[in-house]
């Protein structure tokens, strides 16, 4: 009987601490649908009271313009981030297989380096890869966006950790029934790691789809431009009070997609930290 009040006290205690996790993100979807008159009423009210849509047609009305309109920006954003991080998964997983699995000569001297390379700053590179890229006329298009972002050091030590410790007698057999290393690649090792991929995908969603800097960098062109950019033409300016209710809805648009996929993604993520040793 003890037993089980322990757990259930346990129960509530955790069941309490989540929901007061939870209450900003519940305070984000209210708001996107509040009114304003509610935005602003005194004192303040948590849950709305009238919904409405209004503020997804003011947001798409402000945004939208003659030439683009706010549905591109939302596909740019999603072609952007889909693409970037099915290529991350590829390239990452396949450069960590072959650094954790195959004979190759000074691996160990190239992993220190990219591991290395997480010491620093994204910043620090950001000059020389604009000079890149706009020496290969990837300017106000969409591999600017993708390309620069693909190899990245964190992904690639994730993966890396994980297929280390895939047993090589695994492998040999494979090798003995007549499998090329790409078979083994796609056969083997990829549904192997499945749950380091998913805690990449996350990673790679999340940053990709919050990212600001690199279209502010790379894009001129109106139809080029993704969500996180088009949402600060909200910020700032006269009217700003009057746009309150779109950009309610500006924060409901750009954060649910992320969440959505941690949510899908989430035993994998836990399951990767537990195998990788990460707190």
């Amino acid at each position: 009987m003890k037993k089980r009040w322990n757990k259930a006290i346990l129960y509530l205690l955790v069941t309490g601490l989540v929901a007061f996790t939870a209450l900003p993100l519940i305070y984000l979807v209210v708001t996107a649908f509040k009114p304003v008159e509610e935005l602003f009423i005194f004192p303040p009210r948590f849950f709305v009271k009238n919904p409405t849509m209004g503020n997804f047609t003011q947001l798409f009305t402000a945004i939208g313009s003659s030439t683009v309109p706010f549905t591109r920006y939302i596909f740019n954003s999603v072609f952007v981030s889909f693409a970037t991080v099915f290529l991350t998964v590829f390239v990452c997983s396949l450069a960590a297989f072959s650094m954790a699995k195959l004979k190759l000569r000074y691996k160990n001297i190239m992993f220190g380096i990219i591991v290395a390379t997480l010491m620093f700053s994204p910043s620090v590179t950001q000059i020389s890869s604009y000079f890149i890229v706009s020496k290969l006329g990837m300017i106000n298009t969409y591999w600017a966006l993708v390309i620069p972002k693909l190899a990245g050091a964190y992904s690639f030590f994730l993966l890396k950790q994980t297929i280390q410790e895939i047993p090589d007698a695994l492998i040999e057999s494979a090798k003995l029934d007549g499998c090329s290393i790409l078979r083994i690649y796609f056969k083997i090792i990829l549904p192997l790691s499945k749950p380091v991929i998913a805690t990449v995908v996350v990673f790679a969603f999340v940053a990709n789809w919050n990212d600001f800097y690199a279209p502010l960098i790379y894009i001129n062109k109106e139809a080029y431009k993704t969500l996180p950019l088009a949402l600060q033409m909200l910020q700032g300016g006269p009217g700003q009070v009057a746009r309150s209710g779109a950009m309610a809805a500006a924060a409901f648009l750009s954060t649910m997609p992320t969440i959505i996929v941690f949510l899908i993604m989430q035993s994998k993520v836990v399951k990767t930290m537990a195998h990788t040793g990460i707190k």
